[in-house]
């Protein structure tokens, strides 16, 4: 039996094969495996050129250049089209390690409208990582394949002669006036806040009136563009409230000029037809997970948690790791010279030099101008500071659950080679059990032995762990503070048992820790959730998670999820 998931997905590669640039494409999430052969299969039976990009795609591979080697063959420059020059599909494998330069670049193309499509194979499950938004907004289609079995899969061919007669009939197929209203409004109450969303949904829409044969949009039409192109972007179930705020206005009297194939007109029947906006919502609702909100929840503490300087933070230098395009630069000794990129910098100006040129000259006159420097990116180590509540109130609750939670994040941090580091607080202040380092066992034997009873120094863990995070960026390390703790802070930085003192403290050093830029995390570990605890977390700028009746399992997964990145 055929997965409902296979049947949208060959929908939406017919529709991206009969308005590829309308569409921009699609973002495909699925492992590698049988299930996305199929898909890219099919694929490759579209018309027109396709080519397969990598992430490390340079400048001049994109928008052409100077072709070095002919050039100096030659003697005179000779040029080379880039893949962004010619329309074509763009397919890019592990498009979740998309930089952010790539994105921009290919986004730009996108928006020109010169007959360009991407296709992004998606891989970033183990890691959370994720195509770039630049780009999610701009492709009209998103196809989610992780959990669909092979079983319920079939081979597929997109492009044969409907497809064919279809791509014909689009530039005919008109919309009615109230079409673009409705999509807008459906987009708004599932929470899309994209303008390019509704735009999308129309092209889709088109693309599917075409594809059975109509001169015109209906409602079936508009149904399956809100399933492929408004679903996967949605953030909340929507409202069916009948006095919502968002009714669909009057048409007005006279459209704009530039609404491009939208007819004002009425229909063969008489009436123009204008889709029920509830039926759209119904079915879009139909299509949304459960887990919606948890889903989106996640995402925003990922992003978050990943925020500037985060965990594995990539830093640029001039002598390893891996290489990105040379800038312009100078002979100082300390950079290394891009010869390539130098010599194809100064070869147009070379005809101009030589006939300027006191007397001629035999090879290339290369100027400062002209000189290219090398330069590379590498990611840091990452440092993980665990920093534990030991006090009184918290052994009466989940101080347990929270060890148990902390050994099996220790035990992904030891498989994916991090640094680890333990601070607990209790009593009159905090101790560093643990500096960093890579040692499973060592810091499990720290945890364990860890006794529980106190005063609550929150101010004085949070100071612990800022220190600690400033020393670890001395040393090239990208420092992330997760804190677990039921947030009654009772005792202040000198030590006396001063509740309102406490607060206090803890509110300044959640401004300084802010303020240093270091990601961080508040786990909520009191039987319910505590509004000054999150008070604190939006002061730190870091996802505040609220966890009651959750064992240590269910703490650990929350907590990576969020450093995860």
């Amino acid at each position: 039996m055929i997965s409902p998931v296979w049947d949208r997905a060959k929908l939406a590669m017919r529709l991206l094969a009969i308005d590829p640039t309308g569409l921009g494409g699609a973002w495909v999430r699925a492992r590698s495996g049988p299930v996305r052969d199929y898909l890219t299969r099919a694929i490759h039976s579209f018309p027109g050129k396709m080519t397969k990009i990598h992430n490390g795609i340079s400048d001049e591979q994109l928008f052409g250049g100077v072709d070095l080697s002919s050039t100096l063959a030659t003697g005179k420059v000779v040029l080379q089209q880039g893949l962004l020059q010619v329309p074509q599909v763009l397919i890019l494998p592990m498009a979740e390690r998309c930089p952010a330069e790539l994105a921009a670049r290919i986004s730009g193309a996108l928006d020109k409208q010169h007959g360009h499509s991407l296709i992004a194979l998606d891989e970033g499950f183990a890691d959370n990582e994720g195509l770039p938004s630049a780009l999610t907004d701009r492709l009209a289609l998103h196809l989610d394949l992780e959990d669909l079995p092979l079983g319920e899969t079939d081979a597929f061919v997109v492009y044969d002669p409907k497809i064919e007669a279809a791509i014909d009939r689009l530039a005919n197929v008109s919309v009615p006036a109230q079409t673009m209203t409705d999509l807008t409004i459906t987009a708004l109450r599932l929470g899309v806040i994209s303008m390019r969303a509704p735009l999308l949904a129309l092209r889709a829409a088109k693309a599917h009136a075409a594809m059975n044969d109509r001169s015109e949009v209906n409602t079936d039409d508009l149904l399956a563009a809100a399933e492929l192109v408004l679903a996967p972007r949605a953030t909340q179930f929507p409202t069916n409230d009948d006095d919502d705020p968002l009714q669909p206005p009057e048409p007005p009297e006279t459209q704009p000029d530039d609404m491009e194939n939208i007819d004002t007109k009425s229909s063969a029947t008489g009436d123009t037809m204008q889709a029920p906006i509830d039926l759209i919502l119904e079915a879009t609702a139909a299509m949304l997970p459960q887990d919606l909100l948890d889903r989106v929840a996640t995402q925003a503490a990922l992003r978050t948690a990943t925020a500037s300087n985060g965990a594995g933070s990539k830093t640029k230098g001039n002598r390893r790791g891996r290489p990105i395009p040379s800038r312009q630069g100078r002979l100082d000794g300390i950079s290394r010279i891009d010869l390539i990129a130098t010599l194809r910098a100064a070869s147009p100006w070379q005809p101009l030099r030589q006939k300027m040129a006191a007397q001629k000259r035999d090879g290339i006159m290369i100027r400062p101008t002209d000189i290219r420097t090398k330069r590379f990116t590498e990611s840091s180590d990452r440092l993980l500071i665990f920093v534990v509540d030991a006090s009184g109130s918290a052994a009466m609750t989940r101080l347990s659950e929270a060890k148990g939670a902390v050994e099996l994040l220790l035990a992904e941090a030891y498989a994916r080679r991090d640094h680890v580091a333990l601070v607990a607080f209790r009593g009159e202040g905090a101790n560093i059990l643990l500096p960093p380092t890579r040692s499973l066992v060592q810091t499990k034997r720290r945890l364990a032995a860890l006794p529980g009873g106190g005063g609550t120094p929150l101010a004085a863990g949070l100071k612990a762990a800022m220190e600690m995070s400033i020393a670890a960026r001395g040393k090239g390390m990208s420092p992330t503070v997760a804190l677990l703790t039921d947030g009654k802070a009772n005792i202040a930085l000198d030590g006396t048992a001063n509740r309102q003192a406490a607060n206090d403290d803890a509110t300044n050093m959640a401004l300084k820790m802010r303020k240093i830029g270091t990601p961080s995390l508040v786990i909520d570990m009191g039987p319910r959730a505590q509004r000054p605890l999150e008070a604190l977390a939006q002061t730190m700028a870091a996802p505040y998670i609220p966890l009651p009746r959750a064992d240590a399992k269910r703490l650990s997964a929350a907590v990576s999820t969020a450093l995860e990145g």
